[in-house]
Order: C-alpha cells, then sequence, then structure tokens
C-alpha cells in the first residue's frame, strides 16, 4: 500500500455497483487509491472521465472496436499522460492480475464473463470484494480452487455481505470468507432476506402479460435491468443460494430465503442456541461495497442509519414455491452436479435478454431455464473448459427453445 491508502483494481467501473464504489472512493480519498478501472466499453465516455478522475493507472476495455474512441476520450480530458490502456475480451484478467496482496479486487461485472477475472485476481493473493455472484454460481469449485489463504473473499452482495457480518457473532470455520477454516461450525442454518419484487403477493395468472417496464420497476434498489428482471422472478434470490452455499459452506438446505419487503434487514443467521443475528441497514449498496472495499475495517458516514427513533414495521413471509418456482431449481442444480449451475445462470441470461427485447414471454423465463436444466447431462468433472462448453451448450440450447 501507499501510506494508509489500499490500492484498488475496479471491474465494472460503468456499471451500477461499479459507479457506487467510485463514489465511496470520492467520499473516503484518504483510505483508497484506483489503481485500475475495466468496463465492457457501452459507455466509453463515462469510462474516460472515470478514469481521468481517479487517476487510473490502466484502464481496460472489453470491447477492442473501442479501444481508439477511449484514447481520444481521455486525451482530450487529461491534463498530463492518460493511462495505459488493455483491450479485449481478457482485459478484465489483465487488470485484475496487476493487484498485490495488499490491494482489493471488487469485480462489480455481470454475467458470467466475470468468472476469469475473479480467478486471476484471486491467484495475486489480493482481496476480493466479490459482488459478481455468477463466479460462484458458474464455477463455485474452482473459486474454491483458486483462492490462495483463508478469507481471501469478501462478498459484496447485501444479502452475503450481512450474513458475513453475522457469522462474526459465533463459530464458523468453513467457507471463503473465514480468516480461520478448520471445518466447525455453530451455524444451525441461513436466513436469506428477499423484498419479493415487484410481482410480491402475485399469482403465476396475473404474470402472464408482464412487460419489461413492469419487471423494472423494483420497489426498493436501484439496480441494472438484468439484476432487477432476475429480482423480480427470484432468479437472482435463487443464484443468491446457489453463491451462499459455497461462500459460507452451509448445505442448499440450511439456507432459507424469506421474504422481507422492507429490504432492511438484509439476511440473518440462526445458530445452534436458538439465537438468530441479523444485519440491518436502509437498502444502499454502497454499504456492502465500502465494507467490501475496506474489510474487515469499518469506514465512518458511509450511509445514514436506520431512524430508531421512528415508527417502523418490519415483515417477514414464506416464498410462494408455486409462483416463483426459480428457488426449487437451484436446489436442484445443486444435487445434481457442479456444471449445473453452470446451465442454469447461462440459460436464465439468455432468457431474460430475450425477455428484455421482448421476444419472450416472462412466465417463460424461469420455464425455459428448466426445460435447459432438465436436458443436461453432466458427464465432466468441473474445469474452466468444461465450465466455459456447459456455458455455451446452455446459451445454445436456451436459444432454440425460445426459437430465437
Amino acid at each position: 500500500m501507499e501510506g494508509s491508502q489500499r490500492g484498488v483494481v475496479l471491474l465494472g467501473s460503468t456499471g451500477s455497483i461499479g459507479t457506487q464504489a467510485l463514489d465511496v472512493v470520492a467520499r473516503h480519498s484518504e483510505d483508497f487509491r484506483i489503481l485500475a478501472l475495466g468496463a465492457g466499453g457501452a459507455n466509453v465516455e463515462a469510462l474516460a472521465r472515470q478514469a481521468v478522475q481517479y487517476g487510473a493507472q490502466v484502464v481496460g476495455i472489453a470491447d477492442p472496436a473501442a479501444e481508439d474512441e477511449l484514447a481520444r476520450a481521455m486525451t482530450s480530458l487529461a491534463s498530463g499522460p492518460v493511462p495505459e490502456i488493455v483491450s479485449g475480451a481478457s482485459a478484465m484478467s489483465s487488470i485484475a492480475s496487476m493487484a498485490s496482496r495488499d490491494d482489493v479486487v471488487l469485480n462489480g461485472i455481470t454475467g458470467s464473463i466475470g468468472l476469469a477475472p475473479t480467478l486471476a485476481a484471486l491467484r495475486t493473493g489480493a482481496t476480493l470484494a466479490l459482488a459478481n455472484k455468477e463466479s460462484l454460481v458458474v464455477g463455485g469449485p474452482l473459486v474454491t480452487q483458486a483462492a490462495v489463504r483463508p478469507g481471501q473473499i469478501v462478498p459484496v452482495d447485501s444479502e452475503h455481505s450481512a450474513i458475513a457480518q453475522a457469522l462474526s457473532s459465533g463459530r464458523h470455520r468453513k467457507g471463503l470468507t473465514s480468516p480461520l477454516v478448520d471445518g466447525t461450525s455453530e451455524v444451525r442454518r441461513i436466513i436469506l432476506t428477499a423484498s419479493g419484487g415487484p410481482f410480491r403477493g402475485k399469482t403465476r395468472a396475473e404474470l402472464a402479460h408482464v412487460t419489461a417496464e413492469a419487471a423494472l420497476a423494483h420497489p426498493t434498489w436501484a439496480m441494472g435491468p438484468v439484476v432487477t428482471v432476475n429480482s423480480s422472478t427470484l432468479m437472482n434470490k435463487a443464484l443468491e443460494l446457489i453463491e451462499a452455499a459455497y461462500l459460507f459452506d452451509v448445505a442448499p438446505d440450511d439456507i432459507l430465503p424469506v421474504i422481507h419487503p422492507q429490504s432492511i434487514v438484509h439476511s440473518m443467521v440462526e445458530f445452534q442456541d436458538g439465537s438468530t443475528i441479523a444485519q440491518a441497514s436502509p437498502p444502499d449498496m454502497r454499504l456492502p461495497i465500502a465494507l467490501g472495499l475496506s474489510w474487515p475495517r469499518r469506514l465512518g458516514s458511509v450511509v445514514a442509519a436506520n431512524a430508531w427513533d421512528e415508527p417502523a414495521a418490519w415483515t417477514f413471509e414464506p416464498l410462494d414455491h408455486q409462483t416463483f418456482p426459480a428457488i426449487g431449481l437451484a436446489r436442484a442444480a445443486l444435487a445434481e452436479s457442479p456444471l449445473h449451475p453452470a446451465v442454469f445462470n447461462a440459460a436464465n441470461e439468455e432468457c431474460v435478454e430475450a425477455f428484455l427485447h421482448g421476444s419472450l414471454a416472462y412466465l417463460d423465463i424461469v420455464d425455459t431455464v428448466a426445460d435447459v436444466l432438465q436436458a443436461f447431462d453432466a458427464v465432466e468433472e468441473p474445469s474452466y473448459e468444461s465450465v466455459l462448453d456447459a456455458d455455451r451448450w446452455a446459451r445454445a440450447r436456451a436459444r432454440e427453445t425460445m426459437g430465437v
């Protein structure tokens, strides 16, 4: 580290997680310095502004066709030397690899393309602040193998951040987040909270004609379009269940998703003595992002705390598995093979894209994922190549099933 500042490599800097992370860095500039920024290339102007404003040494852009535009944009904004540019499909992995053990890599990429940068970051020994849940969903065993030290991963999803915080109230020396690993645990189960999305309380029949606009109207969280649609189908919660199973080394049957519409309690841990520890805070992603960057230290004044001197009511409800079957599919995928979650995720990504483009009905998102899962026959042990093969197969099968 340079002085007291921690070096940050930020992947997905122009997305929802990335922009909020930069807000945290700007408010705590004495604690962090940006080493590198990376993005896909859909918003070149924003990436150029970020790189110049935060003094990045290196900028990665996944779209090689956008490299010249990025160079011109940074040159026009910078008063001095411009950052080095790395472009192409491996750009995110390349900049993740430049981190050192004292640095933190925040992976805020959306989708399974985040797996390779996750593995690259772990191999450096740097702390990995992981917001890309798909890394664990599609490559959980690979991520486990790539970690070079206990406690190297700090979860950034609000639910998994809450779980990691609650676990510190008892003993749980298992999984990828514990700094000590000996297999012992006092945990009975994990309670994974969900807002219920915009369609909480609806029946399956009432969802038959849902539009993309309606699915994108989340009642409590501001997120990207794919994550927002996933939240509406509870596919996001299904992916988070898989993520939690790998992160914390807890059996899927011991992870209980419940509906909590207020989105104040972000998840809970139930211990063997009957105690339940909950983490509560306003629904603001800057809090788990900040904790991911500074873990195990807490920064000051990240968000306003809950107003405990004002009336408030929290409610918890069981899931309607008939209307929202994604959780059951996630459990089935985990039970089938280490490659089935990769198929589960890839098929869903294709279905959500088709839905957002108006070529797939809302209820057909999860139904198509179920059809693809049922057709998959895993014969290989998980490797990076077999994960990619399963991903490609699932996407092709989903498109074939949808007729797009």
